[in-house]
């Protein structure tokens, strides 16, 4: 990506995606983690993420889902702020 070249959906998808799943397994290992799901859609400049997690209690998932979510929406910002 050049210089004041806006990311592709693609990249912003990635690297969401990307930020949200290094939380995740920042707090739990990939053999703890039950079940997870990360959805992200990035249409029309609106970026959508979505974290389902089922792990151990032991941090409790719905906070670390939530702390996902919000990682991977700074991730995206900090991709269009390289980009200006």
């Amino acid at each position: 990506m050049g210089a004041d070249a806006e990311p592709t959906d693609d990249e912003v998808v990635e690297t969401a995606a990307d930020a949200a799943e290094g939380v995740i397994f920042a707090h739990y290992t990939q053999s703890d983690v039950r079940d997870m799901d990360v959805t992200v859609t990035f249409e029309d400049g609106v970026l959508d993420v979505d974290v389902y997690l089922n792990a151990p209690d032991d941090v409790d998932p719905e906070v670390v889902a939530d702390e996902a979510a919000l990682a991977a929406r700074d991730a995206v910002d900090e991709l269009f702020a390289a980009s200006e």
